[in-house]
């Protein structure tokens, strides 16, 4: 497995612990489930390591909304290709709540959906192959289009603000 960020592979530097059980040392980077974070909350935002979550299907990314500028990464749990409600979990995480830490794609990340997942605002990619497989796929992914109609939180321009520019370039240039 690899994880690809900013155009690299980078090494994992967090430890994902479950719902349940023993926390490691308070001085490692920990990523735990929302209901756990939720349970936790005071405890774990008093750690001395790196805090982040886990948004699994059916969670409510608003819950979240008070301790985003202490939370260091988000995951979201791709279960299966079928499921999209991590891409909304993204937008929502990006656009409407202003979350600037990592956002990462876990789970069944697929070649053929980290374009739309950069899009809806992930920066870094959890794969289940190695290293430079995994940066070329996501390399090959990120540059399979270059105009959009639909505006996202990405910042790329749309099909229709390209258009409108150049009729605004065409009546300044006869008049």
């Amino acid at each position: 497995m690899a994880i690809v960020k900013n155009d690299s592979v980078i090494e994992q530097e967090w430890v994902t612990v479950g719902a349940e059980g023993d926390l490691p040392s308070s001085d490692e980077n920990l990523i735990v489930p929302l209901a756990r974070f939720m349970e936790e909350r005071d405890h774990l935002l008093g750690r001395n390591g790196g805090l982040g979550v886990q948004l699994n299907p059916g969670d409510v990314p608003e819950d979240l909304a008070d301790d985003l500028d202490r939370l260091s990464i988000i995951t979201v749990n791709f279960p299966a290709y079928t499921d999209g409600r991590g891409y909304s979990y993204g937008r929502v995480l990006r656009e409407r709540m202003g979350f600037t830490g990592e956002l990462r794609a876990i789970g069944d990340v697929l070649r053929d959906q980290i374009l739309y997942m950069h899009r809806c605002g992930f920066d870094s990619y959890d794969l289940k192959v190695d290293g430079e497989t995994a940066l070329t796929k996501v390399r090959a992914a990120l540059k399979e289009m270059s105009v959009y109609y639909q505006p996202t939180g990405d910042g790329r321009v749309t099909a229709q603000s390209l258009r409108e520019r150049r009729r605004v370039a065409l009546d300044q240039k006869a008049s």
